[in-house]
């Protein structure tokens, strides 16, 4: 595994092996690594000839300041974990690498409503964040394939959008989320919950179990409601349980019984914002 510091290095690398035919995959992180990350090397792995990840925490995608602070760091048992699992080259760059200009007037994209609703609506400007930082990392690796976790459910279909705004040739590949064996989504996040914490936090995809065997054709609200209901009494602070069309994210007041539809979560747990969905089928 080849480890890379200098963007322009490894946009080289990557070209050379590109003049030879070879296929590009790239899973980009956050470092904290969780076998919900490696999985998608694995996806890679199976899928590319040359398999990239990335180690960046993106401080542009951080609305609350005290969270970027808090988020995990372990470099040295990230980079352990991925050359275990076979990943050809990491990029680890600085934030001057990432943004050599600066992080003032940098680009805004035009999401329209996926950025108004759910994530984008309780963290006003993380989106636009995001795919600041994506842009410019398929701008340096330049994949066949990208591969994301559904974890992060809207921040796929943000992404998708931005490969499509700026005529990226990017396949966009959704790998299924890694969840432990009490049913918890693996998550960076869940290293900073205290072992009652943790096991509290498994309500939170009990409650998407619960709406996926309860949701009939009709009025859905009475079902988000009693979801908030036992969260809160769980200890939960709750921004939102919403049923959503798992197409375009247009929430969905009454289902018609057949369009395809997610449920999607995002609560706190003493300061620790868990976020989680469920695909209603």
């Amino acid at each position: 595994m080849i480890l890379f510091k200098k963007s322009e290095e490894l946009s080289s690398f990557l070209l050379k092996k590109r003049q030879k035919g070879l296929k590009i995959g790239f899973a980009p992180t956050m470092g904290a690594l969780h076998p919900g990350h490696i999985s998608l090397i694995g996806n890679s792995k199976k899928g590319s000839d040359l398999t990239v990840s990335s180690i960046f925490v993106n401080p542009t995608q951080f609305n609350d300041p005290k969270d970027f602070e808090k988020y995990p760091v372990t470099l040295d048992t990230d980079l352990d974990a991925l050359e275990k699992a076979g990943c050809d080259a990491v990029l680890l760059p600085s934030v001057a690498e990432i943004y050599p200009n600066g992080m003032k007037n940098l680009p805004h994209y035009d999401l329209g409503y996926i950025e108004t609703v759910l994530e984008g609506q309780y963290r006003p400007g993380h989106f636009q964040g995001v795919c600041q930082v994506v842009h410019r990392l398929l701008q340096i690796v330049d994949p066949h394939f990208l591969y994301l976790g559904q974890k992060d459910y809207q921040q796929c279909m943000v992404i998708k959008k931005l490969i499509a705004l700026t005529a990226m040739p990017t396949e966009v590949i959704i790998c299924p989320t890694l969840r432990e064996a009490d049913g918890l989504a693996m998550s960076s996040r869940n290293l900073r919950l205290t072992e009652t914490e943790r096991k509290k936090a498994v309500r939170i995809s009990e409650v998407l179990s619960f709406i996926k065997t309860q949701t009939r054709p009709g009025y859905l609200e009475d079902l988000k409601e009693r979801a908030v209901q036992y969260l809160t009494a769980e200890g939960f602070t709750v921004d939102y349980v919403e049923i959503a069309t798992a197409a375009d994210l247009e929430i969905v007041q009454t289902w018609d019984g057949i369009t395809p539809l997610v449920a999607l979560v995002a609560a706190y747990l003493n300061g620790v914002r868990l976020i989680d969905n469920m695909v209603l089928q």
